[in-house]
């Protein structure tokens, strides 16, 4: 997201992030209305509606509209609708968190549940303990699962003795793995799926 993007969408929460406000957009999306009749439909002052609706304007989310001594407002839908479709995407949503480490938590989870000692000849991994939190058991597991090559079929034997090396009840652990998809078994033979893999939470 870029960074106008993004500070408009910092900036439409901030301005709705009031009740006045919302309830202020809610009345111009039905009907054209005067400083006077918001504050009597809102029962507040006139100078507080008018500050309301110049942070309004300032996303240009109302409209006015002069008659006489008068001015109206009204909702801007259009306004409305391309904030929306520019900024309210699943993607622009998502890209929110691009300067965020979305490993960190992961990392986190590993520190806390892997021991690592290293020795003259190799460094020795064990878990500690099986997670009973369903996410962090599920960063064990993509884990776990990385220790086997995708494309490679395992006999259960070696998927055994692979998993006992970092925790003495490999049966839960092998269990897990298929349950989470993120490995595939048929006939006695197994094989990873991608860490990446669709899991169920």
């Amino acid at each position: 997201m870029r960074k106008e993007q993004f500070q408009t969408l910092l900036q439409f929460f901030k301005v709705l992030a009031d009740e006045s406000r919302l309830k202020i957009v809610g009345i111009l999306a039905n009907q054209e209305c005067s400083v006077e009749e918001l504050a009597v439909l809102l029962q507040l002052k006139e100078p507080t509606v008018s500050h309301h609706l110049s942070k309004l304007k300032e996303l240009n989310l109302v409209t006015m509209r002069p008659e006489g001594n008068s001015r109206f407002y009204q909702l801007d839908s259009e306004a409305l609708q391309n904030i929306s479709k520019e900024i309210f995407t699943p993607e622009k949503i998502a890209s929110l968190i691009e300067d965020v480490n979305t490993e960190a938590w992961e990392s986190k989870v590993l520190s806390n549940y892997i021991d690592t000692n290293a020795n003259n000849l190799e460094v020795v991994q064990r878990l500690k303990e099986i997670p009973s939190s369903r996410k962090k058991r599920l960063v064990i597991l993509k884990w776990l699962a990385s220790k086997f090559e995708e494309g490679v079929q395992y006999p259960e034997i070696t998927v055994n003795e692979t998993l006992k090396r970092y925790h003495p009840d490999y049966a839960t652990l092998r269990r897990e793995l298929i349950g989470y998809k993120l490995m595939q078994r048929e006939d006695g033979v197994y094989w990873r799926h991608s860490v990446d893999a669709k899991t169920n939470l």
